[in-house]
C-alpha cells in the first residue's frame, strides 16, 4: 500500500523545524523514517505535512560533556554501537544499540526517531530509563529537559508538544567499576523486544552499593524496577540474591501488561522476572 499524499518539507535548522511544525499543524518529523514511514504506507499513519530533519548536521554525533555523553538526535544505532565514548561511558546503551533490528534498520535509523516513536518494544528507551537520561527538547518557547522515565506517556505517545523537536540526549557515565547489561527475547520477525531488561549494578566492598534496573516490552512504558533496585541494595550479589531480586519485579509491574497473539500479558509478566535475572546476572559479573 502507497502513502497518502503529503506535502513535503526539508529543515535547514532546528529553528526552521520548530517554524514549520508551528505553521503546519498535524505535521510529523522524518529522521531516520524507521518509525514513520511503514505507518504511513499502512495507511496508519496519515499526516498531511511531513518536515524532514535528516540533514541537520547539529542534530548528529556523540560529545563528551559533564560526566557523561550528549547524544544528538540523529545518531545513528550503528554509529552508537560502535562509538568508543559510548563504550567508555555508558557500554549497556552499546549493546543495546547493536541488538536494534537488523544493519539497514541500525544503519538508516535513529536515537531519537526511535525514542520518539515510544513503541514499547523498542531497546534504546529501556535502557535509557535505566541509566537515568535526560532528553533535551526545543519549541517556541525554547529549550527544556524530559528525564527518561517520563518521555513515553502511553503506546506510541510521548511528552512532546506538536511543535517541539527532540535535539539530543544527556546520558551519565555509570559509575566508576559498575557493571551493566542490557538483554531480551526478540520477536522472531521484527527483532522488536517481547521483553528487555537493562541492569546497572555498582559493587563496594563485596556488596551492592547502588543498582538502575529498567524492563520495557511488558507494559505501555518502559517500567523502573525500584522492587528490584531495593532488593539488591546491600546485598552480595550472589545467585541467590539475584534470584530474589529478579522475583521482585512483579511488584512493580502494575497489571496493565500488553499481550498479543504471540505473547499473551500473562506470559510477559513471567519472562519478565527471568530476562531481569539474565540481566543481573550479566552486569553483576562484569562490575568490579
Amino acid at each position: 500500500m502507497f502513502p497518502a499524499q503529503i506535502t513535503y518539507h526539508r529543515a535547514g535548522s532546528v529553528a526552521e523545524a520548530v517554524q514549520l511544525l508551528s505553521d503546519n499543524e498535524g505535521a510529523k518529523l522524518l529522521a531516520g523514517g524507521h518509525s514513520l514511514l511503514p505507518l504511513m504506507k499502512l495507511r496508519l499513519a496519515a499526516p498531511a505535512v511531513l518536515v524532514d530533519i535528516g540533514r541537520i548536521e547539529a542534530l548528529k554525533g556523540v560529545s563528551a560533556s559533564g560526566g557523561g555523553i550528549t547524544i544528538g538526535a540523529l545518531t545513528t544505532h550503528a554509529e552508537i554501537a560502535s562509538s568508543d565514548l559510548v563504550q567508555q561511558h555508558a557500554p549497556v546503551l552499546a549493546e543495546a544499540a547493536a541488538l536494534v533490528g537488523d544493519p539497514a534498520v541500525r544503519n538508516r535509523g535513529t536515537i531519537g526517531g526511535s525514542v520518539s516513536h515510544a513503541d514499547p518494544a523498542s531497546d534504546q528507551p529501556t535502557v535509557l530509563t535505566a541509566l537515568g537520561a535526560t532528553f533535551n527538547v526545543t519549541g517556541p518557547g525554547g529549550d527544556r529537559s524530559i528525564a527518561a522515565a517520563d518521555f513515553a506517556t502511553g503506546l506510541l505517545e510521548n511528552a512532546l508538544a506538536e511543535n517541539e523537536v527532540l535535539t539530543s540526549i544527556s546520558v551519565p557515565s555509570v559509575p566508576s567499576g559498575a557493571g551493566s547489561a542490557y538483554v531480551k527475547f526478540p520477536h522472531p520477525a521484527s527483532r522488536y523486544a517481547v521483553v528487555g531488561a537493562a541492569a546497572v549494578l555498582a559493587v563496594s566492598g563485596g556488596a551492592c552499593s547502588s543498582a538502575s534496573v529498567a524492563v520495557g516490552g511488558v507494559e505501555t512504558t518502559p517500567v523502573r524496577a525500584s522492587s528490584v533496585e531495593a532488593a539488591l541494595a546491600g546485598s552480595d550479589l550472589s545467585d541467590a540474591a539475584l534470584d530474589a531480586a529478579a522475583a521482585a519485579v512483579a511488584g512493580d509491574l502494575n497489571g496493565d501488561a500488553m499481550g498479543d497473539v504471540f505473547a499473551s500479558a500473562e506470559y510477559r509478566r513471567a519472562m519478565a522476572a527471568v530476562y531481569v535475572r539474565r540481566a543481573l546476572g550479566a552486569a553483576a559479573s562484569r562490575a568490579g
